[in-house]
């Protein structure tokens, strides 16, 4: 078999294995068919040993982040469990039957309740037991944010759009693309302001 072949086939056997691909006939739909096939890096013969060690060290790095990333998210699955939130009160009983019901949606949700009663920790056991899960939490609190910079926060901005904007900014909805984007304090925004917010919510 040739590398590419060798590659499928040692990704199936350990999948989280870091390949990294040498040839002396390398080209670069090659070594873009291999990145695309899983490989960690691309090694063309003749090389200098310190590019191979840097390629090498780069792998390892890269899949110890990888680890350290689901490692991540293994505890932040835990910690937002039901069972880890405190409550056996009727009204915190009807709560865990609401997350549960809501998490397994796509639907918008209005979480209220008075400051310090756990709004966040309601928004992020929702997001943690839904199947976006895997995808950002990002929150926003827009209350702390001056009125004039909201609607860049909401959508982003490209470099030069406005004074003092030196590079692109990823507004918060790109952000939280597959995953869950809390709008804390919703209610502190100016009445235009959320109107517009709502017409990009519909669109």
């Amino acid at each position: 078999m040739d590398g590419l072949e060798l590659l499928e086939q040692a990704r199936r056997i350990r999948p989280g294995l870091p390949i990294v691909l040498m040839t002396a006939f390398g080209t670069v739909s090659t070594a873009v068919e291999a990145m695309k096939r899983g490989a960690a890096d691309y090694l063309t013969k003749p090389f200098e040993r310190d590019e191979l060690l840097l390629v090498v060290d780069k792998a390892i790095r890269q899949r110890r982040l990888e680890d350290e990333v689901a490692s991540l998210r293994g505890v932040l699955k835990d910690r937002y469990k039901l069972e880890n939130i405190i409550g056996a009160s009727p009204a915190m009983q009807n709560v865990f039957s609401l997350i549960e019901r809501v998490s397994g949606t796509d639907v918008p949700v209005l979480i209220r309740g008075e400051s310090g009663t756990g709004k966040e920790l309601v928004a992020r056991a929702v997001h943690e037991n839904s199947h976006r899960a895997s995808g950002p939490f990002v929150a926003l609190n827009c209350a702390a944010v001056p009125e004039t910079l909201l609607e860049s926060e909401f959508v982003g901005h490209e470099r030069g759009a406005f004074t003092g904007a030196t590079r692109a900014h990823a507004g918060r909805f790109e952000q939280a693309e597959g995953g869950t984007l809390l709008l804390d304090e919703i209610g502190a925004m100016r009445v235009d302001l959320q109107a517009k917010l709502l017409r990009a919510l519909q669109e």
